[in-house]
């Protein structure tokens, strides 16, 4: 796209942002409206998809001018779109709708020139999503059924739940899964695997239990031995680099943050090789510091695999402070390799420490935050 055609696409954006709630619901319900035939592939509560609806525009208008950025983004939104059902011949309803809800949203500000700068920025959108989703569909399935085989609680409101696919399901340690249960259709919620990929094919996911999270709350609290998941295609990128069989390694993991840290360990372990691995977990209380114990005998296995426990808001024996305190105190990390997994605020705080003692920062490795293919680096 030129740059005048950006600066149309940003300019008009700047215009409806404030209003941006009001034209996602405004959208879905003309695009309901006049394509009721599309309303069964959409979950009853909508608000969920309206704020993801609103996160993926702004990502793509980001991501404008940067046609590299921009073609992987779609191409991941075009695989993962695959398990709504999603054909090519939805794409020109949704277009038709998104472009009657920004016109009428942005009022006399809307030209023909801009309406024309969005209707090519879309079709290019709709062109790399079709084509991203037909490549996949001629390699892998949409999705993928698995049962539930083993499930056991880890208390504080942390449930291990492993699944196996009822067909090949091929994933790289360190990557993350959407999954649908039985009880909630049509919502789609991201996990990490816990474990490296097994010669019997299941994969076990931790899970905590989300006030209000339907999809969290099913699985801690409702699914049981029997029961049939539907798993989304593998994401991200957090994974080791293949021909690396060497480089030292830092992991920190905060709260149910050790599932793909755990995963990626198991992996070393696997490979062999490697120098030293440095592990550090960490919790608010010592009773939030959840599979310490696993880890442990993991490492009476491993001699490389060096163990750290940390908790923040409680005097107990052991080492006290946020896990970025903590890396403070015990670095500096900048000849290893970091992967870090937990809540958003560690992340930014670990990045932060990291960065400042030396650690390069295409060294330091996290899945993006709040919904994965939304929000990808």
């Amino acid at each position: 796209m030129s740059d005048h055609e950006i600066g149309l696409i940003r300019a008009s954006l700047s215009v409806v942002e404030p209003l941006a709630g009001e034209i996602t619901v405004y959208f879905y319900a003309i695009l309901f409206a006049r394509y009721p035939q599309v309303r069964p592939m959409f979950p009853q509560g909508m608000d969920p998809q309206r704020d993801r609806l609103l996160r993926a525009l702004l990502r793509i208008v980001d991501l404008v001018d940067d046609p590299d950025s921009l073609v992987r983004f779609c191409g991941h939104l075009g695989r993962d779109h695959r398990k709504f059902g999603t054909l090519a011949a939805h794409f020109p309803p949704v277009g038709e709708c998104l472009l009657a809800a920004l016109a009428r949203y942005a009022g006399p500000a809307w030209t023909p020139d801009i309406a024309a700068a969005w209707a090519k920025a879309y079709g290019v959108v709709a062109q790399v999503m079709i084509s991203a989703a037909e490549q996949d569909e001629a390699v892998r399935p949409a999705v993928w059924p698995a049962t539930v085989v083993h499930r056991v609680s880890r208390g504080n409101g942390i449930a291990e739940v492993t699944v196996r696919p009822h067909m090949a399901y091929e994933y790289a340690a360190g990557q993350y899964v959407s999954i649908e249960t039985p009880w909630w259709p049509k919502r789609w919620r991201y996990y990490s695997a816990a474990n490296a990929p097994r010669q019997d094919g299941t994969l076990t996911f931790h899970v905590r239990a989300v006030a209000g999270g339907s999809v969290s709350e099913a699985l801690v609290h409702r699914a049981a031995v029997g029961d049939v998941l539907r798993l989304g295609p593998p994401m991200g990128e957090m994974v080791l680099d293949a021909a690396d069989h060497h480089s030292e390694l830092l992991f920190v993991a905060g709260g149910t943050g050790l599932a793909p840290i755990r995963a990626l360990i198991e992996e070393v372990a696997r490979r062999g090789g490697r120098h030293q691995v440095h592990l550090f977990l960490g919790a608010r209380t010592g009773a939030e510091l959840y599979g310490v114990d696993d880890m442990l005998r993991m490492a009476q296995r491993h001699h490389w695999l060096t163990i750290r426990g940390a908790v923040s808001h409680e005097y107990i024996p052991g080492i006290r402070g946020s896990l970025p305190e903590v890396l403070a105190e015990y670095g500096p990390w900048y000849e290893h390799d970091v992967f870090l997994s937990g809540p958003a605020q560690m992340i930014v705080s670990a990045k932060e420490t990291l960065t400042l003692s030396g650690t390069r920062p295409d060294r330091i490795h996290h899945d993006p935050f709040e919904t994965p293919v939304l929000s990808a680096p």
